[in-house]
């Protein structure tokens, strides 16, 4: 049964982008994974700076993230696009993630082997596709397999139901098939 990992790169409290990567964990939790769902504000770490890293060595959040992201085998990723990128909290959290804390430990364990869905949505007509395209290429630089299929939901302040689902059936089935999507990869990688 693998494992999932799910988090948008917003620390909004409302954020849209959480409330697509919930729809998109039912699809994973129906397809048998275990999915554990965190909000990147209850990581709170310094903008990566290797100085502090040298002195202070990795922040405690940066390392429980970290150890989140070696524990499972997924990712479920929903990124608000920021100027046409991700957002920099998620780049932010990636970074520190991405360094190693011993001599011994293998480059970027967090991310090698790892397979993951991503997906956005913005205010905007192109519902932050622009960003994925920089998010893909990032994780692909890391040793992150990353699906191809993946979504982004334009409108998205009159995409979302009362109830947090998306008003288009077709947009929420898609959302959900995604998450069922990386469950299936990522139980045949884990096996």
């Amino acid at each position: 049964m693998p494992k999932i990992l799910a988090f948008a790169g917003s620390s909004r409290k409302d954020s849209l982008n959480k409330k697509l990567l919930k729809i998109a964990v039912l699809g994973a939790e129906s397809a048998g994974a275990t999915v554990t769902f965190i909000d990147l504000a209850d990581y709170p770490m310094p903008l990566f700076n290797q100085d502090l890293e040298s002195e202070q060595g990795m922040p405690e959040k940066a390392h429980e993230f970290k150890n989140l992201l070696i524990e499972h085998d997924g990712f479920l990723i929903a990124s608000p696009e920021y100027n046409s990128a991700f957002s920099p909290l998620l780049k932010n959290v990636i970074d520190w993630a991405s360094r190693a804390e011993s001599q011994d430990e293998p480059p970027l364990v967090a991310y090698k082997g790892k397979v993951a869905t991503i997906m956005a949505t913005s205010p905007g007509a192109l519902g932050g596709i622009r960003g994925l395209v920089f998010l893909r290429m990032l994780l692909g630089n890391i040793g992150v397999t990353v699906i191809p299929d993946q979504i982004a939901v334009p409108q998205a302040m009159k995409a979302f139901a009362a109830d947090g689902s998306l008003i288009d059936e077709k947009r929420q089935q898609t959302v959900i098939d995604l998450g069922t999507k990386l469950s299936q990869v990522a139980a045949q990688l884990c096996v």
